[in-house]
């Protein structure tokens, strides 16, 4: 398995091993529970760089714990059962996505099934630094909730193709592409789902300037030279001199695309050489080669594939 990625699965029927566990995990401390009554615990956890997904079922009595969650992003979502928690007098929403408090905050539970995504902190300002093209900028979330039912439709759909198509995927994320992009998509949702000092910047931040083509023209060959690694809007943005936004108004305006889309472009035509390539009789498959090449949804890679090209993956790989 490849160094990046670390599994684990712990069960347990002792109380006193399920706590350890949760302070190890999750850094909830002073639980308490009732030690006499019935208690099971299963846990899985991915962790791919700085993203941890777990999946957790805790049953037996209620419970409760503290957490110091300064310098922690993590949210849960519930699919059975009850968990909430509070924190200088708020109340955080039992059903639908959450992010914990960045605070000290106790939360309750009882026989629940959840999971949970964790962002390392430091990636996460690191990543939105990027998008907006300021060094100096420093991230904090000022809500638990969404902030609109398609902000938390959006992540639950991130979070759930996450886990259902690529964290049991060994093949797929031995691609370092694909696990860069794992990554980058996840915290773009992250900072787009949840209120906090990103979104109060980015709508705030001024109209697009109008960009010189030299710039784009740096743009497209920086894609073109790097295709093969793991860059995203604010590396092509240093690359071409340019800001962020101003970038992707130069490629709206000239290109009629966006520079992600240009950069996915490249590396769909870089997948279709490596198909046209393939000897299939050795084992190659269209999955290999859209992980190497960084796409992380089978499906949509074949639409946009056939899109592209008027033909199936598979047809130009048996061809």
């Amino acid at each position: 398995m490849n160094c990046q990625v670390r599994r684990s699965v712990f069960t347990t029927r002792d109380p006193a091993e399920g706590v350890a566990v949760l302070d190890e995990v999750f850094a909830i401390r002073d639980v308490l529970m009732d030690r006499e009554s019935r208690f099971s615990m299963d846990l899985s956890a991915t962790a791919v760089g700085p993203v941890s997904y777990e999946r957790v079922r805790l049953m037996g009595s209620s419970a409760t714990g503290r957490t110091d969650g300064a310098g922690l992003l993590r949210v849960c979502h519930v699919t059975q059962g009850a968990v909430s928690a509070i924190s200088a007098g708020d109340r955080f929403p039992r059903t639908g996505p959450f992010l914990f408090p960045q605070r000290t905050y106790t939360s309750w539970w009882e026989d629940i099934e959840a999971m949970t995504v964790a962002v390392d902190p430091a990636a996460a300002e690191a990543h939105a630094r990027g998008l907006l093209g300021d060094e100096t900028f420093r991230l904090a979330f000022a809500g638990s909730r969404p902030v609109s039912a398609a902000m938390s439709r959006y992540w639950l759909g991130t979070v759930t193709h996450l886990g259902r198509n690529l964290l049991a995927d060994d093949e797929a994320l031995a691609s370092p592409l694909l696990r860069a992009e794992l990554t980058r998509s996840l915290t773009t949702a992250l900072l787009h789902t949840f209120p906090g000092s990103f979104l109060d910047r980015s709508q705030a931040l001024p109209g697009q300037p109008r960009a010189a083509p030299a710039g784009l023209r740096r743009a497209v060959a920086y894609i073109d030279e790097h295709v093969t690694e793991d860059i995203g809007l604010a590396e092509i943005a240093a690359a071409a001199g340019m800001s962020v936004r101003g970038l992707q108004a130069a490629f709206r305006r000239e290109l009629d695309t966006t520079p992600t889309a240009h950069l996915r472009a490249a590396r769909l035509d870089a997948a279709h050489r490596d198909l046209v390539a393939a000897d299939p009789s050795t084992g190659v498959t269209v999955e290999a080669v859209a992980a190497r090449w960084g796409f992380t949804h089978r499906g949509r890679f074949a639409a946009a594939y056939r899109d592209r090209y008027g033909r199936a993956p598979a047809v130009t790989l048996r061809t």
